[in-house]
């Protein structure tokens, strides 16, 4: 069964799709098929994964408003069993067409039925707001609402509007909607100000806030201009070690199985010349069709 998870903060610069991609990464790594939903008119997470957004034929823009099927969208990346549907600059005009579109808070809901049985994950990324391409990423989260929480004093402020909009869609559009965890990012050890934030944010929500704390790391930063995630550009940085503590954190948490028979194929797949795993990818996901 398909898990769909939402990443949510209206705060931006808060390492939501670093968190996003870095997780699907390492969800992919443990032998897990991986969905990310770019649903941000920056398309950070696509140009994250390899994309160029003003490049693309379509995106999520054109499965929303239902011009085409969401299969149709979902584009490959560098890494096997983790796919993508991109985003791209024609989806800042959405929320403006969807006003008078009936059920507009389903559309993405509707958007992924066709395709969730290829994925045992969907991980959407929506915008730093909570319009109605936030409402549509938390309407659809079956799974619930992950919340990156920088660790500064600011990030404090805008988590009670937050909780007041999951409170409202969880009433009104999705009842399955949860508080499914939130990852203290940003974590600087040298000050005093990431710790209380760290302690507030805990003692706030309790048995809701991961253990593993993303640190401040220079690699996470520099990753998406090379349009790779952590995972292959920096491993073993301390960015790249902490994701991967947060994935088996998480794993834990949701009860997630390690896939060993899928997760040997990227064994196998390592030292393989880009345009021979290239073929490679694309063999894997036609016998996934």
């Amino acid at each position: 069964m398909t898990t769909v998870f939402a990443f949510a903060n209206q705060k931006g610069g808060v390492g939501k799709t670093t968190t996003v991609v870095s997780l699907a990464a390492c969800l992919a790594e443990e032998g897990l098929r991986i969905l990310v939903v770019d649903l941000d008119p920056q398309a950070n997470a696509t140009s994250s994964l390899g994309l160029s957004p003003s490049s693309l034929k379509q995106s999520i823009y054109e499965a929303l408003l239902e011009e085409v099927s969401l299969l149709d969208v979902i584009t490959l990346t560098k890494r096997v069993r983790l796919d993508l549907a991109p985003s791209s600059p024609a989806l800042a005009g959405a929320e403006v067409e969807m006003v008078g579109m009936l059920a507009r808070e389903n559309l993405l809901r509707r958007a992924l039925d066709g395709a969730l049985d290829r994925y045992d994950f969907v991980l959407i990324d929506p915008p730093p707001s909570l319009g109605l391409l936030t409402l549509n990423a938390l309407t659809a989260a079956d799974g619930g609402v992950i919340i990156p929480v920088q660790c500064e004093y600011l990030a404090l402020e805008g988590l009670s509007q937050l909780m007041n909009t999951v409170n409202l869609v969880q009433e009104h559009l999705n009842p399955l909607l949860k508080v499914a965890g939130i990852v203290l990012t940003m974590y600087d050890m040298r000050t005093k100000l990431s710790e209380q934030v760290a302690e507030e944010v805990r003692r706030h929500f309790p048995g809701k806030v991961f253990q593993t704390v993303i640190p401040r790391n220079i690699r996470l930063g520099e990753a998406p201009s090379y349009g790779e995630t952590i995972m292959d550009y920096a491993p073993h940085s301390r960015g790249g070690i902490s994701y991967r503590m947060l994935t088996k954190e998480m794993m834990t948490r949701f009860g997630i199985e390690h896939d060993q028979e899928r997760s040997s194929i990227s064994a196998k797949t390592e030292g393989i010349p880009q345009n021979q795993s290239s073929t490679l990818r694309t063999n894997l996901w036609a016998r996934r069709r």
